[in-house]
């Protein structure tokens, strides 16, 4: 467990596969609210991308045995923080809110919606979100790698906005696709085999 037993410096794994989304961001998803919390900063700093990520896959096994594609986590003061994969924006009342980055990694896709956000002259709130904001919200929908911009439609069995693909999401999916094709690198078609 010391470092200091390391003779030859880091070892970095990279697997370079790409994958199409993995959540159906046409239709939507659900989201269960996990039991289990996100790791506060003060024991495991989520900024640090590590791969200690047991209470994310323990959420995510919730999420699972629940039927459901992903787990909501909260922080340790019951806020909202991210899914067990993902982070997570919420629209009220024509405002795009998102939790603050101290229990969750502050991702790219993240920081890339936020700036859509601000081009496209929507209002932006970084703050602390509950779970009633979520449970109430018009829309909600997730950010990241492998799923880009996904739509929410029910959370703990209840029903997002009009259980549809909302109108801010969609305006944002569709600016976060043009950006990705001007400025993206890109990537060779999926083949099924």
């Amino acid at each position: 467990m010391s470092p200091a037993f390391n003779l030859y410096g880091c070892t970095l794994i990279v697997l370079a596969e790409w994958k199409p989304p993995v959540y159906d961001n046409r239709r939507g998803i659900v989201l269960v609210t996990a039991t289990t919390r996100r790791n506060s900063p003060n024991n495991l700093d989520s900024k640090i991308h590590h791969n200690n990520l047991l209470n994310n896959i323990l959420a995510k096994i919730e999420g699972n045995n629940a039927k459901a594609d992903d787990a909501i986590m909260l922080d340790q003061d019951g806020y909202l923080s991210e899914t067990n994969a993902t982070n997570i924006f919420v629209v009220k009342k024509g405002r795009v809110l998102t939790p603050h980055a101290d229990y969750c990694l502050p991702g790219i896709t993240r920081a890339t919606v936020i700036d859509l956000v601000v081009k496209e002259q929507l209002t932006l709130e970084e703050r602390r979100i509950s779970l009633s904001e979520v449970h109430t919200a018009d829309e909600v929908w997730t950010t990241g790698t492998m799923g880009e911009l996904s739509p929410v439609v029910k959370v703990d069995g209840r029903i997002i906005g009009n259980g549809e693909v909302g109108p801010v999401t969609r305006r944002l999916q569709a600016a976060y696709k043009k950006l990705t094709e001007q400025s993206g690198v890109p990537i060779p078609t999926y083949l099924k085999t």
